[in-house]
């Protein structure tokens, strides 16, 4: 009987010490590193709004060349009120 004691125990003691601390650990490593990438839902919003800073850079160079042509010296203008 005591042997049978022994031959369960100590495996017992082996793994609630050593095994189950290590699984635990590298469990919620894996779990981290997977939780590291944008879900599908922030990438679209990411994707909007890279699109959307494309179109503000887009209307901003038009509305630069619209004062180039209207008023050839804003540039200099605005400069000098700096």
């Amino acid at each position: 009987m005591e042997i049978l004691f022994v031959l369960i125990f100590i495996p017992t003691i082996v793994f609630l010490v050593v095994v189950a601390p290590l699984w635990i650990i590298l469990h919620y490593n894996s779990k981290k590193k997977m939780t590291r990438q944008l879900s599908d839902e922030d990438q679209d919003e990411l994707q909007s709004l890279a699109d959307q800073a494309k179109d503000m850079g887009k209307r901003i160079e038009t509305l630069e060349a619209i004062l180039d042509a209207e008023t050839p010296n804003w540039r200099k203008r605005s400069d000098e009120l700096k």
